[in-house]
């Protein structure tokens, strides 16, 4: 799951629009259920069964999916198509944000009166806020009749994870998973290199050092901030409640009313000077910022070593290796060593929802109900066209990929963000690939607390101003401040401090204390 392209300056002016923009259809579902009375095409009765919708005149639905497209992408959903116009009389055009500034195109999509029938959801894709606002459409009267089949399969403590003031939102996917971020390394290389096993600060920086040493390899090459911004949020069990950038967070888990900015703190100075260090040493380049590649790409072509994932995704970057057989060992080490917990994923981590402008809802829905739960349809558009991009594996259960005779290099692995629809029934396993995934999850189910933080939804009408100025300043200032790219650390720390706090960031800090607190007691949480 990917979280973090974009600029928090784009987006913290987007958050203003929409607060602005979704404040007026909050207040009323005359918008909703003006939409449910004129989609006459997926709603209207069947003359030969009421009972069923009416699908006789066709339909093109428009749909938004987050991250990018496949090389593939059109020749799939054109395989798609002929099988909904069979079934529905229904086709979709699907588009993609890609995962470049995919915040601002997300924002604007459900703020700019755009027709959309049906889009990705999530929790880090501000749901909860964004659900409070009105941008989408209540479902829960349509779900029995237009998707049956899903209404039926997903648990009840699932659907409570979408439903906003008893009103449901969105379609979670039904697919129980931990998803921390962690990295993935060339493990060969620690051996080779003979450092100590990764399970903390001075081995990664053992890591790091010894890995320098190699010919023509940056450790951590190409788009570099994730990757260290990320270890630096998990290894200080930071908990924000803003954006994942923000310096507004709880000092950890189990202090969730104790926010701070820690911008403040002796452990943020301590670590932006630590990042001097590391920067200077070359630990990644001077360019790091401005960089469109991936630290994995670098990774492939044995010029890096280390890459963000969650453990899915780092499960899909090893299988990858394995099959364009790369002659590398790949490990993976979860930040959630740090501290010894994890939290699973809310069921709307991954979900689908349909905007409140949406033209055909009932037929959205009849779409995704397919797409869900029959098999020939959700093999397709989860793993790709059988023979192409995979195989039969050893039974119904396990495919192989690539399919035999099929060069990776050519037709890349079909791996779309296609997590708003995953039904774990119909999930497969690749065979041979990463068996790290099983022992992983043991490892966290022994150490795993509950989800408690997740669904917290802040309004930020009343500070905007505020939130919008800290934004752009996190931006300015703790970018560069975070990979050591500034000359003069204590200078430029100094001014990022005086700069947010004439942003007005203790006000912002009070709003979020204040908020959190009232949203915590209403949970029970303590």
């Amino acid at each position: 799951m990917r979280k973090n392209r974009g600029t928090w300056l784009k987006l913290s002016m987007v958050l203003t629009l929409a607060v602005t923009l979704l404040a007026g259809c909050s207040g009323s579902n005359e918008g909703a259920q003006g939409n449910k009375a004129n989609a006459g095409n997926g709603a209207a009765v069947n003359q030969q069964d009421p009972s069923k919708p009416d699908t006789s005149e066709k339909v093109e639905l428009v749909w938004y999916l987050v991250g990018d497209a496949h090389k593939d992408q059109e020749q799939i959903v054109a395989e798609w198509n002929k099988m909904l116009e069979k079934d529905l009389n229904t086709t979709v055009k699907l588009n993609f944000t890609t995962w470049n500034d995919w915040q601002t195109k997300y924002n604007l999509l459900l703020t700019s009166g755009e027709k959309v029938d049906m889009m990705f959801a999530s929790s880090w894709a501000d749901f909860y806020r964004l659900g409070k606002q009105g941008a989408f459409l209540d479902v829960k009267d349509l779900l029995p009749k237009y998707a049956p089949e899903t209404w039926k399969q997903i648990p009840q403590e699932h659907w409570a994870d979408v439903t906003i003031d008893g009103k449901i939102f969105a379609i979670p996917s039904t697919y129980n998973e931990y998803a921390p971020d962690g990295w993935v390394y060339r493990e060969d290389w620690r051996k080779e290199l003979g450092t100590p096993e990764i399970k903390d600060l001075a081995s990664i920086e053992a890591y790091l050092d010894a890995v320098k040493t190699k010919k023509n390899v940056t450790p951590i090459n190409g788009i570099a901030f994730d990757n260290v911004f990320k270890l630096f949020r998990y290894y200080h069990d930071y908990q924000p409640y803003i954006n994942e950038n923000s310096p507004i967070a709880s000092t950890s888990y189990d202090n969730p009313r104790d926010i701070i900015n820690y911008v403040d703190t002796p452990e943020y100075e301590a670590w932006v000077k630590k990042m001097k260090e590391w920067q200077q040493k070359g630990y990644w380049t001077s360019n790091s910022l401005s960089s469109k590649q991936e630290a994995g790409d670098f990774i492939k072509t044995g010029q890096g070593a280390i890459y963000w994932r969650n453990p899915s995704a780092a499960g899909g970057f090893i299988n990858e290796i394995k099959a364009k057989k790369l002659n590398m060992e790949i490990a993976y080490f979860p930040f959630t060593r740090f501290h010894n917990y994890v939290v699973p994923t809310l069921s709307i981590t991954n979900g689908m929802a349909i905007p409140k402008n949406a033209a055909h809802p009932e037929r959205a829905l009849m779409v995704l109900d397919k797409l869900r739960n029959d098999p020939k349809y959700f093999n397709l558009m989860t793993y790709g066209i059988e023979g192409r991009h995979w195989a039969q594996g050893k039974d119904d259960k396990h495919i192989v990929v690539p399919a035999p005779g099929v060069d990776l290099n050519e037709v890349p692995r079909y791996d779309i963000a296609s997590w708003g629809w995953r039904y774990e029934p119909n999930m497969k396993t690749e065979d041979g690939g990463w068996d790290g995934m099983a022992k992983l999850n043991e490892e966290f189910k022994a150490i795993s607390k509950p989800n408690t933080l997740s669904s917290i939804t802040l309004d930020f009408e009343p500070v905007s101003a505020e939130l919008a100025a800290v934004n752009q300043l996190v931006e300015q200032y703790g970018r560069p401040l975070m990979l050591g790219l500034v000359k003069d650390v204590d200078q430029k720390l100094k001014e990022y401090r005086e700069k947010l706090k004439a942003a007005g960031i203790d006000k912002l800090t009070e709003y979020v204390k204040t908020e959190v607190d009232k949203q915590l007691t209403a949970k029970g949480v303590q």
